[in-house]
């Protein structure tokens, strides 16, 4: 098992060779993650939506404070032994120099890799012109290096989540730019159809993650066909367990009854998966 975040880096960045499909879930808290871990996933991720929404923020990349952000990205990674990868969204702020200052601070913070938007946070103007959006990957890639470590960049295209005329030929056209500047893995969240994952893994030059959770019947066997490289989940399982929060919530102030009382996981079980001493396998 990896110990150092250099030897973390380096096993992260071998799970994305191609002919494999890795399965990379997301994480919210340092118990959310050992709970995963403990179900023998090679590496785990943040993500910014389950961080935000456990603090009462709205997601996007200005909505929580940045020290509150990377201070829960360091509790998740120095909570498991395996890599991390780090929902860093457009890199909290909009010049190459300040998302090579995010990716630094990942770093110290303990992620082996992390991945950088091309959304501005302004929805008038959602994307990042190509080639400023491929400045600020570029500089990612050196702050990335410049620390030692083999740092997985992945490189993510907006295109389908916020209303672009004609997403996937731009989703295409931005993802190989990403790769010229120096990404390791390329990402356009929202399809999981098979025709537009099938042009992705044609036409672009580099592995691709999928993120699933929306729907969509997606399964490893299904994306491994495809030749899906990588896997996350987003902020799917955070709404998962918030969602039968909701539902049991409302059974007992609606019903007066306690259905989640019929499979709850008992403390002793619950204490040893957050504090790493059981492994549900």
């Amino acid at each position: 098992m990896p110990s150092t975040l250099a030897d973390k880096a380096t096993a992260f960045r071998a799970l994305h060779r191609r002919g494999a499909t890795l399965v990379m879930p997301n994480a919210w808290d340092a118990g959310s993650a050992r709970l995963l871990e403990s179900l023998g996933f090679q590496a785990l991720a943040t993500t910014s939506a389950g961080i935000n929404f456990a603090h009462g923020i709205p997601d996007g990349p200005d909505a929580a404070p940045y020290d509150l952000t990377m201070t829960r990205h360091g509790e998740i990674a120095v909570a498991v032994e395996v890599p991390v990868n780090g929902d860093l969204e457009n890199g909290y702020g909009d010049s190459p120099e300040a998302v090579a200052a995010c990716i630094t601070d990942a770093i110290k913070h303990g992620m082996a890799g992390g991945g950088i938007e091309d959304y501005t946070g302004n929805p008038d103007k959602p994307y990042y012109d190509i080639e400023l959006a491929a400045e600020r990957i570029v500089a990612a890639r050196e702050a990335a290096d410049a620390s030692g470590i083999d740092f997985t960049l992945t490189a993510r295209a907006e295109c389908f989540l916020y209303g672009h005329d004609d997403p996937l030929p731009e989703a295409i056209k931005r993802l190989n730019r990403f790769r010229e500047a120096g990404a390791d893995c390329l990402y356009a969240p929202g399809p999981t159809d098979d025709a537009t994952l099938k042009r992705f893994v044609a036409e672009v030059d580099g592995p691709i993650n999928v993120v699933v959770g929306q729907g969509g019947g997606a399964s490893v066997e299904r994306m491994a066909e495809l030749g899906i490289t990588r896997i996350s989940t987003g902020g799917s399982l955070f709404r998962a367990v918030y969602g039968s929060v909701l539902e049991f919530g409302k059974a007992m102030a609606e019903e007066g009854a306690f259905p989640h009382l019929d499979d709850v996981i008992s403390d002793g079980k619950m204490s040893g998966l957050v504090t790493g001493r059981f492994r549900d396998r």
